[in-house]
């Protein structure tokens, strides 16, 4: 009898409880970041965009495999020879070119600006998240790096492992570390960047030789070919057909190994630098996402990898990141995390600049008013294939105004106005038909594998393409106008 008086009481005690247990929800755990940014790497050198080259990367291949991959993510441009320095004030805060603080152009003029505390360290920090950094040091914006907690930044492009990539993998490591050991719970913001393969790219001794290169010291001799070293890309030339408009450009002639020599020798043994100093990049990645997994963390983080702008090395007969080339405006852009449908592949139409919106939206932040980047979750949720139709880009780092460039859906156009006036040239391409920008100096035979600037069955097509131009140039507030446009009023 007293058993049956207290199996109703259990069951009421039960009934309770589980009540109890469904009106409390466990909170959900916030999301980790992990931003990988690399210095000077065109897309085309990595398998994802580029299923002929011989660079291998199976951690970054495997990140595209499990996430998604943005075909048509850009830089918007540059002011200033450092392309990669307003490249990264537009990361940190979400700004347009033309509305950055004066330290994306003035280097040295780094006073504190109102921005600096709107921009992804301090915002981060606001929101309850833990901020690391490391990163090369300089060319950069420094108003806003500070703003991260713990910061380990220096410039590292040698080939060992306290002078090269191993030591910006070795700063991550060491505060994963510290965080397990101190049984941390709040969320981390790591900024994962690096300093290759930027020249000079002195790569670790055992993989130049697997890619048949050597750091080329002598300006009077060539490096020798080797079997192992990349070909020559499709759209290589011994000379771009006109100045690009940048007298003494560092970047394109006072490298060493490089200099002015455009010969394939030269180009071979930099691509075999640059594959070198990249595959080191991807394997000091894997140190870092193994040790997530061994956290627990890995699957509870959204892992960006992107370069602050592309590179020529050899395409198009140029050197450096000082143009608006596909090889140069462009940027890998990958991200894997939670809710990202794996193995996808979209156009996007991203800028750098959306990174930080997009960033606080997949954190449940308001991202600041500051911001003129839109967030492409829409994208990453397959709401969207792209977050804008149009896409402009500049360099304006030498003579003035610079190059402009507009793309809108297969078509392209680029304009030069450098040297005061003494180079107008204009170019028109379908990137459909002639994604490589094939020259006349490429000697192709497909009708529009050309720059179609001066046919005239396009004609139309330019029209359109320079009215479009125009229009970005006002929108976004930039401060000249190129030869055949009316004038600031």
């Amino acid at each position: 009898m007293k058993l049956f008086k207290i199996i109703p009481l259990v069951l009421i005690l039960i009934t309770v409880s589980c009540k109890n247990a469904k009106s409390e929800p466990k909170e959900e755990k916030r999301p980790n970041f992990l931003f990988v940014l690399v210095d000077d790497q065109s897309p085309f050198d990595l398998k994802v965009y580029d299923a002929k080259s011989i660079l291998e990367t199976p951690t970054i291949s495997k990140l595209a495999s499990e996430g998604m991959v943005f075909d048509q993510a850009r830089h918007m441009g540059s002011m200033n020879g450092a392309v990669c320095t307003p490249s990264r004030h537009m990361i940190m805060s979400g700004r347009t070119l033309w509305h950055l603080p004066p330290s994306a152009e003035f280097q040295k003029q780094t006073e504190p600006h109102e921005i600096d505390d709107q921009t992804i360290g301090a915002v981060f920090n606001r929101a309850g998240y833990k901020t690391m950094r490391t990163c090369k040091a300089g060319n950069s914006y420094p108003g806003a790096n500070k703003q991260f907690t713990v910061v380990h930044d220096a410039t590292k492009r040698g080939g060992t492992e306290e002078s090269g990539s191993a030591w910006h993998s070795k700063q991550v490591l060491e505060y994963l570390g510290e965080r397990e050991q101190g049984k941390e719970k709040d969320p981390f913001f790591i900024y994962f960047g690096f300093s290759h393969p930027h020249d000079t790219r002195n790569g670790t001794p055992e993989l130049l030789e697997k890619y048949g290169a050597v750091n080329h010291k002598d300006p009077n001799t060539l490096p020798e070919l080797n079997e192992k070293q990349p070909q020559l890309p499709p759209n290589y030339l011994e000379k771009h057909p006109f100045f690009h408009g940048h007298p003494d450009l560092r970047d394109e002639e006072r490298v060493s190994g490089v200099w002015k020599n455009r010969d394939e020798n030269t180009i071979r043994n930099e691509l075999g630098r640059e594959f070198a100093c990249s595959e080191n990049i991807d394997i000091q990645l894997a140190k870092v996402l193994k040790k997530l997994e061994a956290m627990g963390e890995l699957d509870n983080t959204y892992i960006i990898y992107t370069a602050d702008h592309g590179m020529a090395i050899g395409r198009h007969g140029l050197q450096g990141k000082q143009n608006l080339y596909e090889h140069t405006w462009r940027v890998p852009f990958i991200i894997k995390g939670p809710g990202i449908e794996a193995g996808k592949r979209v156009k996007g139409n991203m800028y750098l600049l959306d990174v930080l919106p997009t960033l606080c939206d997949l954190a449940g932040i308001d991202a600041p008013k500051t911001v003129d980047g839109k967030s492409f979750v829409p994208v990453l949720k397959g709401k969207q294939e792209v977050i804008r139709d149009v896409m402009y880009g500049v360099y304006a780092g030498g003579t003035k105004p610079g190059m402009r460039t507009v793309k809108k859906g297969d078509w392209k156009l680029i304009k030069y106005d450098v040297m005061d006036g003494t180079i107008h040239e204009t170019q028109l391409f379908n990137l459909a038909e002639n994604p490589n920008e094939y020259l006349p100096e490429h000697h192709k035979t497909g009708a529009m594998e050309t720059n179609l600037a001066n046919n005239p069955k396009y004609a139309d097509k330019l029209a359109e393409m320079e009215a479009l131009l125009l229009e970005q140039m006002i929108a976004n507030d930039d401060p000249y106008r190129l030869w055949n446009q009316p004038k600031i009023k």
